[in-house]
């Protein structure tokens, strides 16, 4: 296969993911709520020289089913299994952000044959409670769609450039302005069960060699990450310098090493 897409059947979607291709060790890349596949796009060229980097665009995101019937934790998780089956491969290492980190950490809990190494960038455990769900939930439900352009878009975001460029991209171009990939009701109903439950016996249960990844200015509680770490205490931590919640978007270049250091040292 060539460098493209990849697409899987799923009894009720559609899943689609970015592939590099080549004969070459398979990491696979899952994006936060809201995101897409290509949104990895520098830690995918910054990967791509010595792993066959696969970016899942995760259920009701992007190209996949955008509003499928099932959007449980146990449907997303088997989305990724699909996946890696079409690819035909065993163990890989999973890296998520935010919500796709805690479908990762689910994945390894619950398929431990299929996850080797497990990176989770500005992820927990959930269960930030109601008060964060009707948050995420009004934001995602407050967007002015559609954005008659690009710069419209960059001002209502607002902060850093880079996350804003990063997110402006995965917009879809109508005949009467830019929308977003996803549908609100859709994605809050997929948040649901990550914000109402803290799942910490699902954490305990995974065994494979794990680094969290923070970003100095993340949203990842404290309180969190210190439970994690003394619940699995030979879990690797690294904290990126001046990053927030979208550490791929913002720092890339600091990231890549990060990543490659933990990968270079599991496989000795």
């Amino acid at each position: 296969m060539t460098d493209g897409w990849g697409r899987v059947e799923r009894p009720d979607a559609e899943i689609w993911y970015h592939d590099t291709a080549g004969d070459l060790p398979v990491i696979v890349l899952l994006h936060g709520l809201a995101g897409y596949a290509l949104e990895w796009g520098a830690v995918i060229a910054g990967l791509c020289e010595d792993f066959r980097v696969v970016s899942v665009e995760q259920r009701g995101h992007g190209s996949s089913t955008r509003r499928p019937a099932d959007v449980s934790r146990t449907a997303y998780v088997a989305d990724v299994v699909a996946v890696l089956d079409d690819l035909g491969v065993g163990a890989v290492p999973v890296v998520g952000h935010s919500l796709g980190g805690h479908t990762a950490m689910l994945l390894a809990a619950h398929h431990p044959d299929r996850v080797s190494d497990l990176v989770l960038v500005e992820s927990g455990l959930g269960g930030g409670g109601e008060a964060d769900l009707a948050g995420v939930a009004g934001w995602l439900r407050g967007w002015p769609v559609p954005f008659e352009d690009r710069e419209e878009f960059l001002a209502f975001f607002g902060g850093g450039r880079s996350v804003a460029e990063g997110w402006a991209d995965g917009l879809a171009e109508r005949h009467d302005g830019l929308w977003p990939q996803w549908d609100p009701d859709t994605l809050v109903a997929a948040l649901a069960p990550v914000a109402l439950h803290e799942h910490l016996e699902e954490w305990s249960a995974v065994h494979a060699p794990t680094l969290l990844v923070r970003g100095e200015h993340g949203s990842v509680p404290e309180r969190q990450v210190e439970s994690m770490c003394a619940l699995r205490p030979d879990t690797a931590l690294a904290v990126i310098a001046g990053a927030g919640h979208d550490v791929h978007l913002e720092a890339a270049e600091a990231l890549l090493p990060v990543l490659r250091r933990f990968l270079a040292l599991r496989r000795g």
